[in-house]
């Protein structure tokens, strides 16, 4: 999800753990309790740093390793240890660990739940895993856990009884996306009657998702809007040649094919050479396919140039 929301999220797991007596009745550990489990809700996003040496890093690391199963235990161990040694607090670390670590594997868990995915099985496989049922900012859950923090925090209200109301709520929310979703599948799949690999991706709005089916020939891409199916778009898939082999072997292309679920290749031919465009067909949107990588070679077929990322503004959708 978007950082705004893990924030957010953290300070009302924070609220959550007021259900536990010895928080409630501990200043300094509710205190203590609140900064771990906002820094946990959000550390395993700490390796957006390394987009700092560019987009190809971010794109192979991102999401990989600081969401993986044995960074679910070390980042709760990083940031609870200290805490509890800063505040006096030895008695409760292991407290502040549980809290922390439900932070971090909350964070995955939605972050597992949206179209972008994550790799959240390392270091047994590299597999990406998005479930497809969230959008990378849901209006509900924000609204929900936004008005309960200021119920709490400004107004005084009851932790120990707002709270495990909200996150009951939150988990029938997600199941009833999640249910919303199974049922858009299936309603793509009757429209087309094509057997493939088939994604349904939601939208910030309940009742509006986009589909890419995948056969062994071609992409289907259109939109549900309130149970109606509306194909779009149809992109054959091209075979393989010398011209598109001769791209392989580039670092963008390679961190591209590491993570791209629905990969549509195409080539044209230009004025002193060759254009390949590379795309993840998941992330279309209005028609194009703004994600992937373009190349240019020359006449015997070396890279000129090529660029990896978005072919959009980054306040266009999709939002991912």
């Amino acid at each position: 999800m978007d950082t705004g929301s893990h924030l957010l999220l953290g300070v009302t797991l924070a609220g959550l753990a007021h259900v536990n007596p010895a928080v409630a009745e501990n200043p300094a550990l509710a205190q203590a309790l609140m900064i771990a489990t906002i820094v946990g809700s959000h550390a395993p996003d700490f390796d957006t740093l390394v987009r700092l040496r560019g987009i190809t890093t971010y794109i192979r690391y991102h999401r990989g390793m600081t969401h993986s199963i044995p960074a679910l235990f070390v980042w709760p161990a990083v940031i609870a240890v200290p805490l509890a040694l800063a505040y006096g607090l030895t008695d409760h670390a292991g407290l502040l660990y549980v809290w922390t670590w439900m932070a971090v594997v909350f964070h995955v868990f939605l972050d597992m739940l949206n179209t972008y995915g994550v790799q959240c099985f390392r270091p047994f496989t590299r597999r990406w895993v998005h479930l497809d049922v969230l959008a990378i900012f849901e209006p509900v859950l924000f609204a929900l856990h936004g008005a309960a923090a200021v119920w709490w925090l400004a107004f005084a209200g009851e932790p120990g009884r707002i709270f495990p109301a909200v996150y009951l709520i939150s988990l029938l929310y997600i199941g009833l996306r999640a249910w919303q979703h199974g049922r858009e599948v299936r309603r793509v799949r009757a429209a087309l009657r094509q057997e493939g690999v088939c994604h349904v991706t939601p939208s910030f709005h309940p009742f509006r998702w986009r589909f890419v089916m995948e056969t062994t020939e071609r992409f289907y891409t259109g939109r549900i809007e309130y149970g109606t199916v509306m194909l779009e778009e149809i992109y054959p898939k091209e075979k393989s040649n010398e011209i598109i082999r001769a791209t392989m072997g580039i670092d963008g292309v390679r961190a591209f094919l590491g993570f791209a679920q629905r990969v549509h290749v195409t080539w044209k031919e230009i004025q002193d050479g060759y254009e390949v465009t590379w795309s993840d067909v998941r992330f279309w949107y209005d028609r194009k396919l703004p994600f992937g990588v373009d190349v240019r070679l020359d006449r015997n077929l070396n890279v000129v140039t090529h660029r990896l990322g978005w072919r959009k503004k980054a306040w266009d959708p999709p939002f991912v």
